[in-house]
């Protein structure tokens, strides 16, 4: 058991350290080291998902690989590999909800529907103020948009109507994709190409730390044996 804990320990170390180097290297743009870093982080979380899970689900680790492949298309700065990045991480939030879902003891969506809301009109907000939104792109925004807002008012329904570690680390890591979401979109719409030195360090930042909150969020869930897959 100890074990199998360092082991654990050292992967999400390692983690934490390609993670910062990621970070660095879109600081300094070095498209060497984020074409090979940034695929690793997810890859290294299916690594800490094999080890630490006794279920090995298959959806998880396709959302996983899903958002590898995303993080390859939002490295190059152009409409097309954004298009395609864009609608594989559309896929991938389909499955991570799919996920919540399956792990979460739903009674009652009502408040899931109340806490969805504020949500989707800062989202929409921002869409109807933005003019530079490709004409291919416009609705899979905004079903983004409509995801996003969805996988928020279900992690903070969720903590409001049973305050425990595993709606808490569904919470967090629903914010920092919120927060993601909202860089991410300021970055590609509203300031093309300035700022880039501060955009995206930070959200790189919030990926790493949003896709391992959401790892956290799995395998606690498994571990307390809610709604397990069938």
């Amino acid at each position: 058991m100890n074990n199998k804990v360092n082991i654990i320990n050292t992967i999400t170390l390692c983690y934490f350290v390609v993670a910062f180097f990621e970070v660095i290297a879109e600081f300094f743009i070095s498209k060497t080291l984020i074409f090979t870093l940034k695929p690793m982080l997810p890859l290294i979380l299916i690594g800490l998902y094999f080890i630490e899970s006794k279920t090995r689900n298959s959806v998880v680790i396709s959302a996983f690989l899903l958002s590898a492949i995303t993080n390859i298309l939002f490295i190059p700065n152009n409409p097309t590999c954004l298009f395609y990045g864009v609608i594989v991480f559309t896929i991938y939030r389909v499955i991570s909800i799919y996920i919540v879902f399956k792990y979460q003891k739903l009674k009652d969506f009502i408040p899931i529907i109340i806490a969805t809301a504020p949500f989707l009109l800062i989202f929409f907000y921002l869409f109807s103020e933005t003019t530079e939104i490709p004409e291919n792109s416009i609705y899979i925004i905004i079903f983004q948009n409509f995801l996003i807002s969805l996988l928020a008012g279900l992690a903070l329904s969720s903590y409001v109507m049973n305050d425990n570690k595993q709606n808490s680390i569904l919470l967090i890591s629903a914010l920092l994709f919120v927060m993601l979401q909202f860089v991410v979109f300021i970055e590609k719409y509203f300031l093309v190409d300035e700022y880039r030195e501060f955009f995206r360090p930070l959200a790189m930042t919030l990926n790493t730390l949003a896709f391992f909150s959401f790892y956290k969020f799995i395998v606690t869930a498994e571990k307390s044996n809610n709604n397990r897959f069938s």
